[in-house]
């Protein structure tokens, strides 16, 4: 067991007050004002008030901090120094249908590195969180990534691109190298969760090409502070401007990285 810094707490506190307007939309949502943002994409009200909420809290706690959210866009605040990094609502058309597969992910970038993570599933009342140098956690539980080392014994996790998107046809040639070397490929359709997942040894890999630094920020250091490793589809460091993710444990992350660029 382990107690949350004040930072996580604020964090966790924020992610836990924006979820209540999300509880109460979910499974309501004939009455949900949606509008269509791009294809495939779309942002509902609930996603708007809980970024909302969650641009009030942060900022009440720690003035001057910049925000980057999802549907606000970046917000420079008079320290430089730190950001939050939000996606109020990540799986936002799994919300849609009814999916109780969805989560608020609250990233804390200082001079460039992630240094705190929450991933917030409502609907489980699972709350991921890590903060740099002091582990991984769900709820008060310690995570550890997976010890699997033989890619044909993993569950792996894929980001499917979205309609629109253009990289269809580069994902069906990784899912053809990848699939016919593991014991599964799941697409839950939530970046946050994967990798909240793969830090707790659910996953044993996730990769994806179509994600955002609000997608995906919070995530890489629960992979990272589980014991992971987290870089670009490529293999490369610039995870945050990168526009892609792999993560993994240590033996599992260079054969699916292997496997990736086979399908060039």
């Amino acid at each position: 067991m382990s107690t949350q810094s004040a930072l996580l707490k604020v964090m966790s506190d924020a992610a836990r007050k924006a979820a209540r307007g999300l509880n109460r939309d979910f499974g309501e949502l004939a009455e949900l004002q949606v509008a269509k943002k791009a294809p495939a994409d779309f942002v509902t009200a609930a996603d708007l008030k809980a970024e909302q909420v969650i641009f009030e809290e942060l900022s009440r706690a720690r003035p001057g901090y910049s925000f980057h959210g999802e549907e606000r866009g970046l917000i420079e605040g008079s320290d430089k120094t730190h950001t939050w990094i939000v996606d109020p609502l990540d799986g936002t058309t799994n919300f849609l249908h009814a999916i109780p597969h969805f989560a608020i992910n609250i990233a804390l970038q200082r001079d460039g590195a992630i240094v705190a993570g929450v991933t917030y599933n409502p609907v489980s009342n699972e709350l991921f969180w890590a903060e740099k140098g002091r582990g991984a956690f769900v709820n008060d539980h310690r995570l550890r990534v997976a010890a699997r080392q033989k890619l044909d014994e993993t569950i792996v996790g894929a980001g499917i691109p979205f309609l629109g998107h253009g990289l269809h046809a580069t994902f069906l040639k990784e899912l053809h190298q990848v699939s016919q070397r593991v014991a599964g490929v799941r697409s839950l359709g939530a970046t946050a969760l994967d990798l909240a997942w793969v830090a707790a040894g659910r996953f044993d890999a996730f990769w994806d090409r179509k994600s955002f630094p609000w997608d995906y920020a919070a995530g890489m250091l629960l992979v990272t502070e589980a014991g992971g490793k987290v870089t670009t589809a490529d293999g490369g460091d610039d995870v945050l401007g990168g526009g892609s993710i792999l993560a993994g444990n240590l033996d599992i992350h260079p054969l699916l990285l292997s496997r990736l660029t086979a399908a060039k």
